[in-house]
């Protein structure tokens, strides 16, 4: 293992990997429960998505591990399967039309994938914009552990408002978040998992944390028939271009993200980069024929990061883990469902992530309001991808009347065009 994940020259070891998996699938547990909860409101049957979830998960996040050796999991994306739901809802068409859509958009990203395209964003996007991105990421998961946790509330004058702090998860929560400050405060190795691990004792004593048993038997796994010819039939060529954009760019960014966190970043070139993006594309096909929307690779890898993770072992901890929560989901349910354990966690990694900051020239106008945009868009928006074409929006424009427009890669005006078509005529996808 030391060898095959290079652990000694990349200064970690085989315990701290280990810890930093554990705390990368907490963290992102939630999504083996909530990807089918949302898609079986578009008549996919809940068992399906459940396996199909998890499986995806483990194809992606095993490929990252042995191909790219980053500590980065893949699995199904939020906000794809909200909007996988709407289509079937809004266009009246059959789930399985529309798993076709996905599974053409997961064979483009495959074949995009073995050209240098993908290669050749990460490269153009200047430093600015990569410090933006992954601050932005920083504050868009505090702000989901936020809201998960009660802390914050959502408020018609104002959007948002402190939530009732007299509530049994709030409560908790802040408890978590002052446990895991104090074990990271005096430097203990694991602080986050050991956090969230004491949270969840406190919360089972509490009444909070309920186990409806330990260990059940997985659905059976089987692939449907996906409906492609209908794709063409009902001209959704949008819809295709919506799946295939986001996936690009929420993978994308949050790959950055996690390996600007992670010092994984030289020279503003991220080695292994094409690894790294074929296990999304992988998982996002081969997860289409199961019954689960696009994958991504996962901003709550971070909080893996934050715990020392270095390596693929780090990804390979974490796709053993979906693994044996196929026999184990009673278990994974009652955990995820208590958002007080995983919410500390998320705030406090977002904290970590502010890091970069620190490297932009603030005093340099067309360097410093895109950088701003980005971190601004991203926890506002509740979208990692319209963040990012925020960034690509506004730094050509500024450079351009700053007279600097040759110092802009052709890439970033090429996508900067992109997404100002997709955003005024394709708001919604």
């Amino acid at each position: 293992m030391e060898r095959l994940f290079k652990l000694q020259e990349l200064g970690t070891n085989m315990k701290t990997e280990v810890l930093a998996g554990l705390t990368t699938f907490l963290t992102m547990a939630y999504i083996i429960v909530v990807n089918p909860a949302i898609l079986s409101a578009a008549g996919v049957p809940f068992n399906q998505v459940f396996v199909a979830t998890i499986l995806a998960a483990v194809i992606g996040t095993a490929v990252m591990a042995f191909s790219a050796n980053y500590p980065i999991a893949i699995a199904p994306g939020m906000g794809m399967n909200a909007y996988f739901t709407s289509v079937v809802a809004t266009q009246g068409l059959s789930y399985q039309i529309i798993f076709g859509a996905v599974f053409l958009a997961g064979i483009l990203f495959l074949l995009l994938t073995f050209t240098k395209l993908r290669e050749l964003i990460i490269e153009s996007i200047p430093d600015s914009l990569k410090y933006g991105i992954a601050s932005g990421i920083g504050l868009f998961i505090a702000f989901i552990g936020l809201r998960m946790s009660g802390i914050v509330v959502a408020n018609k004058s104002n959007l948002v408002a402190l939530g009732d702090f007299h509530e049994p998860v709030t409560i908790l929560s802040i408890i978590g978040i002052f446990i895991t400050l104090i074990l990271n405060a005096r430097k203990i190795k694991g602080s986050l998992f050991i956090g969230m691990l004491i949270t969840a004792i406190i919360g089972y004593f509490m009444g909070l944390l309920h186990f409806d048993g330990i260990a059940s038997v997985p659905p059976s796994i089987k692939f449907f028939d996906l409906d492609i010819s209908g794709v063409f039939s009902h001209s959704l060529y949008t819809v295709v271009f919506a799946f295939l954009l986001v996936t690009i760019f929420d993978t994308t960014g949050t790959i950055i993200g996690v390996a600007e966190q992670a010092d994984l970043i030289k020279d503003g070139k991220l080695p292994r980069a094409k690894s790294a993006l074929t296990a999304d594309a992988i998982a996002t096909t081969i997860g289409s024929t199961l019954g689960t929307t696009p994958t991504t690779a996962y901003i709550e890898s971070t909080s893996g990061v934050a715990a020392g993770g270095r390596t693929g072992l780090t990804a390979l901890v974490v796709a053993i883990l979906f693994l044996i929560s196929l026999f184990l989901s009673p278990l994974v349910s009652a955990i995820s469902g208590l958002p007080s354990i995983t919410a500390p966690a998320l705030i406090i990694v977002g904290s970590f992530m502010m890091e970069g900051l620190a490297k932009v020239n603030w005093r340099a106008f067309d360097e410093a309001f895109p950088t701003f945009a980005v971190i601004l868009t991203m926890p506002l928006t509740g979208s990692i991808a319209t963040g990012i074409a925020i960034g690509f929006i506004t730094y050509p424009i500024i450079k351009l009347v700053s007279g600097k427009g040759k110092d802009v890669h052709p890439i970033i005006y090429i996508f900067g065009v992109i997404f100002l078509i997709q955003m005024a005529f394709f708001p919604n996808h």
